[in-house]
């Protein structure tokens, strides 16, 4: 496919902070995909938490699954509006490695945990993964992305202003990402294709783990008309399938807004270059203002029914417990991180720096991990 002048051309990468030769059949932004594909924090998504701790049910989405998914649907995005699909790929695959154990949940428990020590910050984690954290490579700390792949994940929000977590902080002295910029328009795909991944797929983990049901959703805007419309051509349907049926025409609304907002944003800006997007002020792939305002009605349905549903409020205490109780443990007791650790430990007096090795190690467990290490160490 022929890229737009405003995406992302791999042969106008801004390179990587250390050079390397090009590969012969494979464009640099295929080579992120594949090296974020092969990473050990990747690999590890399968164990963590989306909402529901990874063991309560095997049908539930974990971050792997969830990374997936996002990744398929900002393909879709970029494909549609002439951008590269392969640094779309790559920056939605590499979005969620920062997270903790646990989700969110255990993202708030490592933020507590982590105040007195410069703070936590999931995105900015996921850049100390793939800048430092994964070491496999003979000539470098983590996976040397391209600038562009690098900018799209420490900008997952938008413009990075204020205040940076050290993470980023310390890795923008390094290698300037433009913090205050936009990011790209595959970037920002990447970004409301993961609004648009979960928005639906826990609607869907909600049904199934009988926090809420279809009548409770039924009249909810965006959802309503896809009632409407699968009970008018099936309505004989049995429950699975029309759930099925009525949930995937929700996801093809909110694509097909993305698409159809960002192209008149596109064509409104005229943009002749990448670096035209990034300074155009504004995100350009957004949805539109009454999808987004129908949207914000369905996002406080789940807030209310599923991520403040009892048997879920309940799981969080237990798990932000296990955050809780093995930071200071392993902060306290550093001899009793893993040899490869503890060697990274250049003045054990130095509690900053031993603490943020502390996030690292546990901000990097799996939920199951976790809760044996927990068992083991401090049960």
């Amino acid at each position: 496919m022929t890229l737009k002048p405003y995406a992302s051309h791999p042969d106008a990468s801004k390179g990587r902070l250390f050079a390397e030769e090009e590969s012969a059949f494979r464009s640099c932004f295929q080579r992120d995909r594949d090296r974020i594909i092969h990473a050990s924090a990747f690999r590890r998504l399968k164990h963590k938490t989306q909402v529901f701790v990874e063991h309560e049910g095997d049908y539930y989405r974990t971050r792997l699954t969830h990374s997936i998914e996002v990744a398929q649907v900002a393909r879709t995005i970029a494909g549609a509006l002439g951008l590269n699909t392969e640094l779309t790929e790559a920056v939605a695959l590499a979005h969620d490695l920062g997270h903790t154990p646990f989700g969110h949940t255990g993202e708030d428990a490592m933020e507590e945990m982590m105040a007195p020590f410069g703070g936590f910050d999931h995105n900015a984690q996921a850049l100390r993964i793939v800048t430092s954290l994964e070491r496999h490579y003979a000539k470098w700390d983590g996976l040397n992305l391209t600038w562009e792949c690098l900018e799209g994940i420490a900008k997952h929000n938008g413009p990075v202003t204020g205040d940076l977590p050290y993470a980023l902080s310390d890795y923008n002295a390094l290698h300037d990402l433009e913090l205050g910029t936009w990011a790209s328009a595959e970037a920002q795909a990447a970004a409301i294709a993961d609004d648009i991944a979960y928005n639906h797929h826990d609607l869907q983990d909600g049904l199934r783990a009988g926090l809420f049901t279809m009548e409770d959703i039924a009249e909810l805007p965006l959802l309503k008309p896809c009632f409407e419309e699968v009970d008018a051509l099936y309505p004989d349907l049995d429950q699975d399938r029309r759930r099925h049926e009525i949930l995937r025409r929700f996801f093809g609304i909110l694509v097909g807004d993305v698409i159809d907002v960002a192209r008149a944003n596109i064509a409104t800006l005229n943009p002749k270059s990448v670096e035209d997007i990034r300074y155009a002020g504004r995100g350009m792939v957004l949805f539109s203002d009454t999808v987004f305002e129908d949207l914000k009605i369905v996002r406080e349905f789940l807030f209310t029914r599923m991520y403040r549903a009892p048997s879920v409020v309940e799981m969080r205490k237990k798990v932000t417990q296990v955050v809780k109780d093995l930071f200071p443990y392993f902060l306290e007791n550093p001899q009793e991180l893993p040899d490869n650790w503890q060697r990274d430990i250049s003045d054990p007096a130095d509690k900053v720096m031993l603490a943020r090795l502390v996030a690292d190690y546990v901000s990097g467990m799996t939920d199951r991990f976790a809760l044996t290490e927990h068992a083991r160490l401090i049960d």
